[in-house]
């Protein structure tokens, strides 16, 4: 008995460690070694020192390369993570980056890439977080990026995009955090993003946007989780929607230095969590509503430079700057 429980143990053993020299010494997948040496042909000196070797995912002797995560699938290995953030890369985007078919995070975000996210970005089916932020990215989004069905997290802001906002952002159905603000983006915000049912924050602030804020709400059920809007510094016109008051997950909501007329509706007052209002810098009119002095969570509500408003008033810990 003992013998054969000597006998099971070592088979155990070789066992394992036959699966431990399987995962370790699996091949990396010619393609994405392909790509990520045709990257680092392109991109600055700091990934050059720290890419050693030919294999991204390492060779058994060389380590990953920095920033580099891979994973096993079926008898190869796959790059599955790119995470090469500031620094210093320069040049245009790494159009062989989208040969990475297995990425599910791209972060590239303060770099200093230049030119247009390529169409070919619509290959990244597994893709779950996009983030280019502070570079300096230009032309329109391609409408490709609508087809990155899992994407849940996309930052592009503080680039030098322009053009529309594409309306096939609609079709991400995992996205959660929208962030295009501090670009050149022109004429309406698509209200089909309204369709989001799992959008929490969406910041689109600091662009050259236009239009009545009533169209971007005009879908019967819009936006049900969205938590944080921002839309400051645009050139929205038009009056304040009564039907913000369905948004019941909001709690901030800013809406500064725009074009908006007409009164603040009592309506806003019985959105539930909110808890920053900031409407400053536009053309309304008329007095503030008393419910929003009475509103249990609502902390910070900026209406200055306003025509013809009540005075600056603290009641129930709400601060309210005329």
């Amino acid at each position: 008995m003992a013998n054969l429980s000597l006998s099971l143990y070592l088979i155990l053993r070789i066992y394992a460690l036959l699966l431990l020299f399987n995962v370790s010494f699996a091949k990396t997948l010619k393609r994405d070694m392909k790509a990520l040496n045709e990257i680092k042909k392109l991109v600055g000196w700091r990934l050059v020192y720290s890419w050693v070797g030919d294999d991204p995912c390492g060779d058994g002797v060389l380590p990953p390369w920095s920033g580099v995560t891979c994973s096993k699938v079926g008898d190869y290995r796959v790059v599955v993570k790119l995470e090469v953030y500031s620094m210093s890369i320069v040049g245009n985007f790494p159009k062989a980056i989208t040969k990475l078919l297995d990425l599910t995070v791209l972060d590239m975000h303060n770099n200093k890439l230049t030119g247009p996210i390529p169409p070919e970005i619509g290959r990244l089916k597994r893709l779950i977080t996009l983030n280019l932020r502070w570079n300096k990215l230009q032309q329109a989004l391609p409408p490709e990026i609508g087809g990155l069905k899992s994407l849940t997290y996309l930052y592009l802001s503080f680039n030098n995009f322009k053009g529309e906002i594409p309306k096939e952002l609609a079709n991400l159905h995992e996205l959660q955090y929208l962030h295009i603000q501090e670009n050149h983006f022109t004429g309406r915000i698509p209200a089909e993003l309204g369709t989001l049912q799992k959008l929490r924050h969406l910041d689109a602030g600091n662009n050259n946007l236009v239009g009545s804020i009533s169209n971007l709400f005009r879908i019967e059920g819009c936006f049900p989780a969205l938590r944080n809007l921002f839309l400051n510094n645009n050139y929205l016109t038009g009056g304040l929607p009564n039907k913000l008051a369905n948004l019941t997950n909001l709690e901030i909501l800013y809406l500064s230095f725009n074009k908006m007329t007409g009164a603040i509706p009592a309506a806003l007052a019985s959105i539930p969590r909110l808890t920053n209002l900031h409407l400053d810098h536009n053309l309304f009119n008329g007095s503030i509503p008393e419910a929003f002095y009475k509103h249990p969570n609502l902390k910070d509500m900026y209406v200055h430079k306003l025509s013809k408003v009540s005075l600056c008033k603290t009641i129930y810990n709400t601060h309210v700057l005329i």
